[in-house]
């Protein structure tokens, strides 16, 4: 299940949402990214994500795709919020349900690196000085590099 939302979520539900939907799950991982309190040395004040309905959702299940193809998964949550969040907010959630925790786990891993890079969010930080566009980090690149052996 994939979803592109405002309202903040909950791993406890999810969860029991996905454990509902499928049987013999015999492992699940699960990641959430949270606004950081900081930008390099200054205060965070908010972070805002923008995003374009429609793109986001279909690069979004490519990715999802892309796992399900990897890796034997019974199923698999996605949720990235966008839209003005605060430091301690919870931006995104993926998890990956599997009869195995390597499974699970892997594509889980997966999963966040490529919506890192691949995923089509644009990040705005404000600090009390100024607001900056995040860019793309040279670290999540390698990350996603080592998925394309």
């Amino acid at each position: 299940m994939i979803k592109v939302q405002k309202n903040d979520f909950s791993l406890n539900d999810e969860m029991v949402l996905l454990k509902k939907r499928y049987n013999n799950i015999g492992a699940l991982s699960s990641f959430i990214g949270i606004v950081r309190d900081k930008r390099e040395d200054e205060k965070l004040l908010s972070m805002t994500l923008e995003h374009y309905p429609g793109m986001t959702e279909k690069m979004l299940n490519k990715i999802n795709n892309e796992a399900i193809n990897r890796w034997d998964l019974l199923g698999t949550t996605i949720i990235h919020r966008y839209g003005k969040l605060l430091p301690g907010d919870q931006i995104v959630l993926v998890i990956s349900a599997s009869k195995h925790r390597k499974e699970a786990i892997e594509s889980c891993h997966f999963i966040i690196d490529w919506l890192k890079t691949k995923g089509p969010f644009w990040k705005y930080e404000k600090t009390i000085d100024k607001g900056y566009w995040v860019d793309a980090k040279s670290q999540d690149l390698e990350e996603e590099l080592k998925w394309n052996n």
